[in-house]
């Protein structure tokens, strides 16, 4: 049985929305949209790369899954190890607009039936494969309300922004996790890799 973990790009203030590009998501009058681009260095790379290596499948939501459609298909190169394999291997799309999906090797799942066909996704993969989910905003929220995250990798570059869509919403779950790796690119990018535990715990000092 595979896991299921979340990879996503963070600001200081937990803002998630548009990493790559100006143009990716101005939903709400963002404005800042690319303000990963220019922490971006080989450390990074290095570690998209040993995530990739681990992927059994994708679990995207509709937008994440219209960007990379719109990118990845024209790139494939087998020895780029983040094409071949978002080319190569299953994706899977939460959603209940899109019906006619594009990219080879794509299956939407309705929102409705979402939960049990992850857990089916998920014990299909083999030994320690991973049902990878990136970005996706609104999914990832959804999947950590109901503790269906095995992992989280949480890389979190130096800059603040102050507006723009958060992964950690007001009223989250209060989750306490466990770090099991954790490591800082040339540029400052803190990447640290957690697994939830269970509710937070409270005391007194």
């Amino acid at each position: 049985m595979g896991k299921l973990t979340l990879t996503t790009f963070l600001t200081l203030d937990g803002v998630m929305q548009a990493p790559g590009g100006p143009e990716e998501d101005p939903s709400g009058g963002f404005a800042y949209g690319g303000w990963l681009v220019p922490f971006d260095d080989e450390g990074m790379g290095a570690f998209m790369t040993e995530v990739f290596d681990r992927a059994g499948a994708f679990l995207l939501g509709r937008r994440t899954y219209e960007i990379f459609a719109g990118y990845w298909p024209q790139h494939t190169d087998p020895a780029d190890p983040i094409a071949s394999r978002l080319n190569g291997l299953p994706k899977y799309v939460a959603s209940t607009t899109l019906k006619e999906p594009g990219w080879a090797g794509t299956t939407v799942i309705d929102g409705e039936q979402l939960q049990s066909e992850i857990v089916q996704v998920k014990d299909g993969l083999e030994g320690d494969a991973e049902l990878q989910v990136h970005g996706s905003g609104a999914l990832a929220q959804w999947l950590l309300a109901r503790d269906l995250v095995d992992e989280l990798n949480l890389l979190v570059f130096p800059v603040f922004l102050g507006a723009g869509r958060r992964l950690f919403p007001a009223g989250a779950l209060p989750t306490a996790c466990e770090l099991l790796a954790s490591r800082t690119t040339a540029r400052g990018t803190a990447i640290h890799t957690y697994r939830p535990t269970g509710r937070a715990a409270f005391g007194t000092f």
